[in-house]
């Protein structure tokens, strides 16, 4: 599985090798290609996003927690298109529209955006997806949801 640097160097410190080896072990592995933090970060950006559905905030999290330097975070993060991270929220609150049916139209919006914020999409996308999203639905009509009326 791709590492990146500061990953091997915590790795090879925990099993005790001495930090100037280290180094020079991970320099050499630098130097033929072995280590390549800006790959590892394209990479993980392109998977995570795809996989998880996670937005930028998310990834560049995730990355820093790697050791990923900020730059070369920002550069993985430009290769996603913010229209491709809206329809990824779209898509994500299309999966999950179905299993709050029956919920109020406040609690449904509440966890549809909340889900979106633990994926690191800023509120006002969030917001803007999700009732975008249960006006597409007819909820706006019957606050119930649909098929609950008279009951």
């Amino acid at each position: 599985m791709p590492r990146t640097r500061r990953q091997l160097a915590d790795a090879l410190e925990k099993r005790g090798i001495p930090e100037e080896v280290s180094q020079e072990v991970l320099s050499r592995y630098e130097e033929v290609g072995l280590i390549d933090d800006a790959a590892f970060a394209g990479a993980w950006v392109e998977s995570r996003h795809r996989g998880r559905g996670l937005a930028r905030r998310a990834l560049a999290q995730e990355l820093r927690t790697k050791g990923v330097h900020a730059t070369l975070v920002q550069e993985a993060l430009e290769q996603l298109d913010p229209d491709q991270e809206e329809q990824t929220a779209r898509e994500l609150v299309e999966r999950k529209l179905r299993t709050t049916r029956g919920l109020e139209r406040d609690k449904r919006l509440r966890r549809l955006a909340g889900m979106l914020a633990r994926k690191g999409y800023p509120e006002g996308m969030a917001l803007r997806v999700v009732r975008r999203a249960l006006e597409q639905e007819g909820v706006d009509e019957d606050e119930d949801g649909p098929g609950y009326a008279g009951f």
